[in-house]
């Protein structure tokens, strides 16, 4: 494989590529560096940017040169009404950028799950990113069912009493409708210190979604990084779910730098796009 210089330097390429457009039409710039010749495409999980408007998430969005978001509910209610969700539909696809998902959702009541698909279903989302309580799961999987929306589930990590690998969520949902699947966040995979590559493949066939970030340590103690300066294997990863034909998205949760996440999330999208540049 290529050196990490070598990545470092396609890392400058991708980054620049993230930013030009901002810098050449402002607001209105370019998302097109979400895509590429892979199946799969670069988004953004919306707690990123948490700090900040709705309005203020999807321009930085767009500023960092990707057209897909899944909304936290800071940044659109899962208590919305019909007329709130059209509206942030319509802004999401103002700013030119797909709405493709809603979470972390929480459920813990039937009454939760329920308000859950309704309000994925009334945005037009392909898919929840959800945490339901182990004794929903059957309740959940006839809602995927019936409204045909895929759930995915997100682990956690050190502390998650409920999912806190892929592999606690997947031994539970493996015989269940195919569209009940995982949202693997590699950052909390290498917390909890097993390989992100390989929980990956071996979970494959229901890995619907995945979160990418880099954190410090392969510990509990590991905090969020800049992708590409802590210590996964970043084009390591990304190289397994390229060969693995992975056709998801790929979103950012930069959960660092609260109050200013703009200069580690453009960092992190270029250092990936130049990964991938290389591939």
């Amino acid at each position: 494989m290529t050196n990490r210089r070598n990545f470092l330097k396609a890392a400058g390429i991708g980054l620049a590529a993230a930013t030009m457009p901002q810098l050449a039409s402002g607001a209105s710039s370019s998302t097109s560096g979400s895509k590429n010749k892979f199946d799969f495409q670069l988004g953004v999980a919306s707690y990123s940017l948490r700090n900040f408007s709705r309005e203020e998430a999807l321009g930085m969005t767009v500023r960092c040169g990707v057209d897909r978001i899944c909304f936290k509910s800071m940044h659109l209610s899962l208590d919305s009404g019909k007329a709130e969700i059209e509206k942030a539909v319509a802004d999401c696809k103002e700013k030119g950028v797909t709405l493709y998902g809603g979470g972390v959702i929480y459920m813990n009541s039937k009454a939760e799950v329920d308000q859950a698909f309704e309000y994925a279903k009334t945005a037009g989302m392909e898919l929840i990113v959800g945490v339901p309580q182990h004794e929903l799961l059957e309740y959940v999987e006839e809602k995927v069912k019936s409204y045909d929306i895929k759930l995915a589930i997100h682990n956690h990590g050190p502390g998650d009493d409920l999912y806190p690998s892929a592999e606690s969520a997947y031994n539970l949902i493996k015989n269940m409708d195919t569209r009940m699947g995982l949202c693997i966040d590699i950052g909390h995979t290498k917390r909890i210190d097993r390989d992100p590559e390989q929980d990956v493949k071996d979970f494959f066939d229901r890995v619907h979604d995945i979160h990418i970030k880099d954190v410090t340590a392969a510990k509990a103690e590991g905090t969020t990084c800049i992708v590409g300066r802590g210590v996964i294997n970043i084009p390591s990863f990304l190289e397994t779910i390229v060969k693995m034909g992975y056709k998801g998205t790929i979103a950012l949760e930069y959960e660092a730098d609260g109050n200013d996440p703009l200069p580690g999330m453009m960092e992190s999208f270029g250092y990936t796009k130049g990964v991938l540049a290389m591939l």
